[in-house]
Formats: structure tokens, C-alpha cells, sequence
């Protein structure tokens, strides 16, 4: 299967199954919790990572990325960006794919640094958007 060099986004939301959500919170009111249940309803398994709660949306949480056991394919974070590097330098170590930054989530250096290390990156966008904006919704 090729890439569409012509929607790399859309791309990455029709392969992308297991979503990483660092940053999700147990509030619904959060826009990490409405914008991961969203995602959760259009299919992806969302794994929250959040080292203060216990699970959320049905799923275990876990402390951070390195503690989660199975294949990410997608880290989305919902942290403010100083605590970006970190979350890249864990994505580089496990080797995931590909690294989304939520709207207002911008460090260019870690970006830059996850980019080097062969993962694909979308900054200050917002997943919800992104997809409804396909409508993946239909993809069944």
C-alpha cells in the first residue's frame, strides 16, 4: 500500500489503529476526553496515558508511554509543550510511527528530533478536526 503523497494526515488516520493519548484527562468536560471518546467511537483503541488517574473511557491508564505493553501507532498529546521532549524522546525509544500535537502544543525541536528519527509529525492540529474533516467515518 502507497502513501498519498497528496493527504499524509488522512493517510496516517486510515492505517493508525492504537492511539496513545498522553495527557488524557478522566474529565469529560477536558477537550482531551471528548476528542479521545470521539476517536474511540470511530473505532481506534485509545490507550490513555496519565500518571494520576487509573483508566478512563473503559481503558487502563498508564504512567507514561514506556509503560504501556503493546504497539502504539499513533502518539497523540495533549500536554502544554514543555513537557513535549520527553514524550518525543519516549516515542523515539519505542519506536512509533507517528507523533500528533494537539492544537496550541507547538516545540519545534522536539518535532524536528522526532522527524529525524523517521517518525511523521503533525503539530498544532487537531485529530477531531482532522477527521471529521475526511469523514472517515464512513470507512467502516
Amino acid at each position: 500500500m502507497s502513501a498519498s503523497a497528496s493527504d499524509p494526515i488522512g493517510d496516517l488516520l486510515k492505517t493508525a489503529r492504537t492511539i496513545a493519548v498522553v495527557g488524557l484527562s478522566n474529565k469529560p468536560l477536558r477537550p482531551s476526553h471528548g476528542v479521545s471518546l470521539y476517536m474511540q467511537q470511530q473505532g481506534y483503541r485509545i490507550i490513555p496515558v496519565n500518571p494520576n488517574i487509573q483508566s478512563v473511557l473503559g481503558e487502563k491508564a498508564y504512567a507514561s508511554l514506556k509503560d504501556v505493553p503493546e504497539k502504539i501507532d499513533l502518539v497523540d498529546i495533549f500536554r502544554r509543550p514543555e513537557f513535549v521532549p520527553e514524550v518525543i524522546d519516549q516515542a523515539i525509544a519505542l519506536r512509533v510511527p507517528a507523533v500528533w500535537m494537539q492544537e496550541d502544543v507547538i516545540h519545534q525541536p522536539a518535532a524536528e528530533k522526532a522527524r529525524q528519527a523517521g517518525i511523521f509529525v503533525v503539530m498544532d492540529r487537531c485529530i477531531l478536526k482532522e477527521h471529521r474533516a475526511r469523514s472517515l467515518a464512513s470507512r467502516g
